[in-house]
């Protein structure tokens, strides 16, 4: 069975190393430092699920995922942030992003979600 293709989109190389070693085994991972390379990947391939930060340079992730939902509407985001708003929540989720992490996030967390969004 083809693993299910994701992009994690974050400006911290930590959160970027971490999700991997959360995901690796499971899923083809892609990554990116910002919301414009992020948007840049997408027109470039498909892949099943975004995980998204919100804070980041260049572009946010609510820019970002704006944008995204121009060119790939099907695609299952994930939202990450280290701000816990329910603003922010609340406009991700307007946009179409289907699950919310904040950081610092626990791994079972992720999985878990990460999970349920590709099933």
């Amino acid at each position: 069975m083809q693993k299910k293709r994701i992009l994690i989109c974050d400006d911290e190389e930590g959160v970027r190393e971490s999700l991997n070693l959360i995901l690796e085994n499971d899923y083809e991972l892609d990554f990116a430092n910002n919301g414009a390379e992020a948007v840049n990947k997408i027109k470039e391939a498909p892949y099943d699920g975004l995980l998204l930060d919100i804070k980041m340079p260049v572009r946010n992730g609510l820019e970002t995922l704006e944008e995204i939902r121009k060119i790939a509407p099907e695609l299952k985001v994930i939202i990450i942030t280290g701000y816990q708003s329910v603003e922010m929540a609340t406009k991700a989720m307007k946009l179409g992003a289907v699950e919310y992490i904040s950081k610092p996030f626990n791994k079972s967390e992720v999985f878990e979600k990460t999970r349920n969004l590709l099933k």
